[in-house]
């Protein structure tokens, strides 16, 4: 790991986070899975920079059944039509019952990881 990723870490101070990104950097070395380090690399920027994910936007852009990776937190705002599998940081309370009310299904990005290490079939939503 180069220096500018250990400064990075070193500016972090939520232990899950620091854990993550020290996960996805090995699963993605390991599995040969891009979207990993792609995820890692969101991350290790400030949680100011996160994605914020309304619901109305996976109802526009996503299809049925989709697996989508969100590299912050899905906020209730709009509904959701389909069933689909979201992976992120965070849910909000609403966002989280709207998903699971639709036949979807929220998971954390750690979750994900340990399901589907190759990464296939992951769609990065922000």
């Amino acid at each position: 790991m180069g220096k500018r990723s250990l400064v990075k870490l070193s500016r972090k101070t939520n232990p899950r986070i620091i854990n993550l990104i020290l996960t996805l950097k090995s699963a993605s070395v390991e599995y040969d899975a891009p979207i990993w380090a792609a995820i890692a690399k969101k991350l290790e920027n400030p949680s100011r920079n996160y994605a914020d994910v309304n619901l109305s936007q996976i109802n526009r852009h996503a299809k049925e059944n989709d697996v989508l990776l969100v590299p912050g937190k899905v906020l209730g705002a709009g509904d959701i039509s389909f069933p689909v599998t979201v992976a992120a940081l965070n849910f909000s309370v609403g966002a989280f019952e709207k998903i699971t009310v639709a036949g979807g299904t929220c998971i954390r990005v750690e979750d994900i990881l340990d399901e589907n290490p190759t990464g296939s079939g992951i769609r990065i939503f922000q």
